[in-house]
């Protein structure tokens, strides 16, 4: 029997496709630094644990498709600490920010039809678009300059009788990189002058750096028909497995879809919801020490890495990822060797080939993707690794 063309093509995930060889590495007795994944070493707040553990009911029932209205009422309460105003009806609650782009994908456009997105990004959009045959229309940013978008005039030029959305991931995965108000705001321009939605990934909203501040589209009065906002609790509060995320847009043609969607799959789980109410109810200052935390391992880890001048690296302004251009040919054997081959005093890293985070495959094959989610003692160890790696790496080639 054959399966589908979209089974075939639909792409490995760079995250994920060494753990078959780092389990082999840790099973041959040698320590692996997991900078692969961004799965937060931040403990999930005992709040979320509090509620789950006080539900009453003697039947765990289905609950409403969108979502229940606690967890609605406790995130629109949330979103005014920015000005943002929400009501129950913008809201879908989904399976983690997954679901959510995957049903923005679905409603936006038909098959063949196509979706712009600055790259490198979050590698599970080209499954996403696999899934819902939309065409990627990739927009490169380099790391040379922190992977900001380029002139506006090079993403209006990928417009086609085709093109139905820009998305954008802000503060991004893979790169850390912060798009300032004024870079969102073109693309605002550029999705009103040409009828388009702009879908915003935000689901890193709370992790900016340096007095940088997070602009959201959803502050753009103008385009409350265009916007489209993916949430999600997993980055936010430390709470990944509990799959909870949320659809946001006030365009209510798409709410109306969206709703069908989400009455297909029937509801989201009901325990996991309460216990992210609980923790849309933290105080703003639940965030502070974390922040902190993260800048601190973010400043590690640059500083570790920039003692080679061969690395490109502009320091990120946000999330806790980083996109460093290495002095190698071929991150993705570069990554698989620091695995099987490498070790310093037994210790090696696990990172994610940069090539995944493209569009087309062959893409930026000098990349890798780190994840900095161990403490500042941990990453300093595995940043020397990394450098001492691609000294012995060059060598051998």
């Amino acid at each position: 029997m054959k399966i589908s063309a979209r089974g075939e093509s639909i792409q490995d995930s760079p995250i994920r496709k060494l753990s078959p060889v780092a389990i082999k590495t840790k099973e041959a007795g040698k320590k692996v630094y997991h900078l692969n994944i961004g799965q937060p070493d931040i403990p999930t707040p005992p709040e979320f644990f509090e509620a789950i553990r006080s539900y009453s009911e003697k039947v765990l029932s289905y609950g409403p498709s969108d979502g229940i209205n606690e967890l609605k009422d406790a995130m629109i309460n949330y979103f005014k600490r920015y000005d943002i105003d929400l009501m129950r009806e913008n809201l879908t609650i989904t399976y983690g920010g997954s679901e959510a782009v995957s049903f923005a994908f679905n409603i936006i456009g038909d098959p063949g039809d196509e979706i712009i997105i600055p790259e490198p990004f979050y590698t599970n959009y080209n499954g996403y678009a696999t899934m819902s045959d939309l065409k990627i229309v990739p927009v490169p940013t380099m790391a040379e300059t922190g992977f900001h978008l380029p002139d506006i005039s090079e993403i209006e030029k990928k417009i086609t009788s085709r093109t139905k959305a820009i998305l954008i991931c802000s503060p991004n995965n893979p790169t850390g990189t912060v798009f300032s108000e004024e870079e969102i705001r073109s693309l605002g321009e550029v999705a009103k002058k040409h009828d388009l939605f702009l879908i915003a990934d935000e689901v890193y909203k709370e992790f900016t750096y340096d007095g940088i501040r997070h602009f959201s589209v959803l502050e753009i009065d103008e385009l409350r028909e265009n916007v489209i906002v993916v949430d999600s609790i997993s980055k936010r509060y430390s709470s990944c497995g509990a799959r909870i995320g949320a659809m946001i847009t006030r365009n209510k043609d798409v709410m109306v879809s969206v709703l069908k969607f989400a009455q297909a799959r029937l509801c989201p789980p009901t325990l996991e919801q309460l216990g992210a109410a609980a923790t849309y109810k933290l105080p703003h200052s639940y965030f502070e020490d974390i922040k902190k935390e993260y800048q601190l391992r973010r400043d590690t880890l640059y500083e570790v890495l920039t003692a080679n001048k061969d690395i490109v690296l502009r320091k990120p302004e946000g999330a806790f990822y980083l996109m460093a251009k290495l002095p190698v040919d071929d991150s993705d054997d570069f990554a698989k060797w620091m695995l099987e081959s490498f070790d310093v005093d037994g210790e090696t890293v696990m990172v994610a080939p940069g090539g995944g985070f493209y569009s087309a495959e062959g893409e930026r094959t000098d990349e890798i993707r780190i994840a900095y989610v161990l403490d500042s003692s941990k990453l300093k160890i595995a940043g020397k690794i990394i450098l001492e790696a691609i000294r012995e790496y060059n060598k051998k080639s």
